[in-house]
């Protein structure tokens, strides 16, 4: 602990920092890194040779999938970003952290709710929402935590011994606050069971609350506090102050302000009111500037350091990661333009623009600073200069064969399905066509992917050497005045919002919570003023059992339920979607990605029979699929029991059912179930084992989708 602060001068303060706590986050950064990119290295294996999924329930890769990205941002990612905080806070604030038990707590937490994470996703176990697929009990925890680690920031800012907040602080602030706003307005949701919930947002109320929060998410968890970092670690690599302290007030301002719009233009081309679609394109573009004057000012202040590119791996490292933060930002912004969006969304390019900014930005970024630091919180040199080297190389090299193959996949992809003919028809009718062009492609990802890992090992087995060989025993402590903080102007200008945290903190939330707003509440009200003659029918207690089990098989991060209004989609797929159709779809199943068809009007276009051969064994409906089998469908028994719990909250979320329905959920779920089994018997009479299982209630999901939707009393 800091020796009591005395008001006589001369007298310096000894601060001891709590570098424990970065040690331990360092650990758990390098620990969860390589889990989640060898989970994320066979989920590519999958798409590229589907037996890869083994025909193991909670290995398909629509499990597997939800477990990469979130092992990846709030595992990997989670833990550098409280690893630099931690370590950069109490250096920049000239004090120890707030509390040392909340950091023991934030950090146990963490990992606690990431082993959660690893045994409810594979188990199926999911909301369903990219990004936010863990359940009420988790989200409770990650919340918890979460203000645990906001009072120790900000008791930690309140207790500094500089007035001024430097500004990897304010990214920083901008992360707990923003992040809190998303987390808690996204996962409001009601609970059914232990592990199994609905979202109180349906339909296109739903989709774009959690694109606000999922593109935010990428916004203030994988770019504000990564730039935090770069502001504070850029500096101290280079032994240079930051380029341009002005540019860093535009960058952050214009930035945390911008980025919170954007979320709908994931949702460009849908049935999404076009006012929305239209701000999230807006101010996609005007990401631009912000973005790549933050990468101006990184790459500036590296300046000083380049005749270093050649001999300091760290230096590589960090360079890289910046600018692969210009590509992805500039990318990002050309790909919200609804003439681009109308090619690379649901393709593969949008799965390469995501890796290009996590492995070359976070990636890169989180090496640098682990390389950094080891050497400073050891007291040592890191084992093997070479080593980083290598691991540079290799992993540069593997990122550009997965950008690259992602990016002429999904080029691809988009051209395919757009194509038209002179007579009018699709050029390639069949969806399958498009998917054998880009297996080869998997493989190049596939490849690349194992290149990005074993650089990974080399850090592995270099930090592993560092720290087995350092002192056993570092302090790391700095000596100050006492009255540093109290002979401290306040400035003016911005200087003086920097020294008044709680009047910035308080003007970064009314920022951040303006966009929120305009956006989110004027779709809750939406179904307000559909006409009277369209509506949608509810799901059945047999469909919605069958629905819930689609998403906990994670159907939704392959298939989508939204045919655009293009041309090309309505060919290929029907009548485009409409906000109606939806409405009672607690979560919505929009989707973001096509590795197969879109779905949403399936209904009624193959048998029964057709639709249980195929979830079986997808090879004997069409020998070139890449689906997974899903033969435990048909062992495993419906839970007709939770029916009546499901229904009763669906109710509560205004499905308009009755309470006959609700009361008698269960009975009727088995007559319908016992219709379709009837149907099934007649034609093969082996089936008589799959009676009343799961495979008959997603059986009847499947029919009914493009049925629900009535308008002036006839079905579609």
């Amino acid at each position: 602990m800091s020796s009591t602060i005395k008001p006589n001068a001369g007298i310096m303060d000894r601060i001891i920092y709590d570098d424990d706590i970065v040690k331990m986050f360092i650990y758990a950064t390098i620990f969860w890194g390589a889990a989640a990119f060898v989970v994320g290295l066979l989920a590519a294996l999958q798409l590229a040779f589907w037996p890869a999924n083994l025909e193991l329930e909670w290995l398909t890769f629509g499990r597997i999938r939800p477990l990469h990205t979130n092992a990846a941002i709030f595992a990997f990612g989670g833990n550098i970003i409280f690893a630099g905080v931690y370590h950069s806070t109490q250096r920049l604030l000239k004090t120890r952290n707030f509390s040392d038990m909340l950091s023991k707590i934030h950090f146990w937490g963490w990992q606690l709710i990431i082993v959660g994470a690893l045994i409810t996703l594979p188990l199926g176990y999911t909301m369903g929402k990219e990004y936010a697929e863990l359940e009420w009990p988790l989200d409770i925890a990650i919340a918890v935590i979460w203000v645990v680690f906001a009072i120790n920031f900000f008791g930690t800012i309140a207790i500094r011994r500089v007035r001024h907040l430097y500004v990897a602080l304010w990214f920083y602030i901008a992360t707990i606050v923003t992040v809190a706003l998303l987390h808690i307005v996204n996962s409001i949701e009601i609970p059914v069971a232990l592990f199994k919930s609905y979202p109180v947002y349906a339909g296109v109320q739903d989709a774009l609350v959690q694109w606000w929060y999922g593109h935010n998410a990428v916004a203030f968890f994988l770019t504000t506090p990564f730039l935090g970092l770069m502001y504070y670690y850029v500096p101290k690599a280079a032994n240079r102050p930051i380029y341009s302290y002005k540019l860093s007030i535009i960058h952050f301002w214009s930035l945390v302000f911008i980025y919170i719009w954007a979320g709908p233009h994931h949702l460009l081309n849908t049935a999404l009111p076009d006012w929305a679609q239209t701000i999230g394109m807006v101010f996609s573009v005007m990401l631009w500037a912000p973005s790549w004057g933050g990468m101006i000012n990184g790459l500036l202040t590296l300046r000083g350091a380049w005749h270093r590119l050649r001999t300091d791996p760290i230096i590589k490292f960090l360079a890289v990661a910046i600018t692969f933060y210009g590509m992805s930002t500039f990318e990002g912004p050309l790909l919200s333009i609804k003439s681009v969006s109308s090619l690379a969304h649901y393709t593969d390019w949008i799965i390469g623009h995501v890796h290009g900014g996590t492995l070359g930005w976070n990636g890169f970024l989180t090496f640098g600073i682990i390389y950094y630091l080891v050497p400073k919180l050891w007291n040592t040199k890191m084992h093997s200069e070479r080593l980083m080297n290598w691991h540079f190389w290799i992993g540069f090299l593997g990122i550009l064969l997965y950008y690259i193959s992602m990016w002429a996949s999904g080029i691809t992809q988009g051209l395919m399905w757009q194509a038209i003919g002179e007579n009018g028809q699709l050029v390639y009718p069949d969806f399958v066509e498009t998917v054998m062009r880009i297996v080869p492609l998997y493989w190049v990802r596939f490849i690349g992917g194992a290149l990005f890992l074993i650089g990974f090992l080399f850090l592995i087995y270099n930090v592993w050497v560092t720290i087995k060989h350092a002192p056993k025993k570092v302090k790391s402590y700095v000596e100050v005045s006492p009255l540093k903080a109290d002979v401290t102007a306040i400035g003016t200008g911005h200087r003086k919002l920097e020294a008044l945290s709680l009047v910035f903190t308080v003007i970064l939330f009314i920022s951040v919570l303006v966009g929120s707003v305009i956006e989110i509440l004027p779709t809750l009200s939406i179904y307000k003023y559909l006409p009277s003659s369209e509506k949608t029918e509810p799901y059945t207690p047999l469909e919605l059992a069958g629905r819930d089990i689609y998403i906990k098989e994670g159907c939704y991060v392959c298939h989508s339920q939204m045919i655009r209004k293009l041309p090309f989609d309505v060919l290929r797929y029907g009548p485009s979607s409409t906000i109606a159709e939806s409405m009672y779809d607690h979560p919505f199943q929009w989707g973001s990605k096509r590795t197969g068809p879109d779905l949403a009007r399936v209904g009624g276009k193959y048998p029964d029979m057709w639709h249980l051969r195929h979830m079986i064994n997808p090879r004997e409906i069409t020998p070139n699929s890449i689906m997974p089998s899903y033969p435990w469908l048909a062992a495993k028994k419906i839970d007709y029991h939770i029916l009546r719990k499901k229904f009763s909250v669906m109710k509560m979320l205004g499905v308009p059912y009755n309470e006959e329905e609700v009361a008698n959920a269960d009975i009727i779920a088995e007559k319908e179930a016992a219709r379709i089994y009837e149907e099934l018997l007649s034609q093969d009479k082996s089936l008589e084992s799959a009676k009343d299982t799961e495979i008959i209630a997603l059986i009847s999901y499947l029919q009914c989708l493009g049925k629900k939707n009535l308008s002036e009393g006839e079905t579609q």
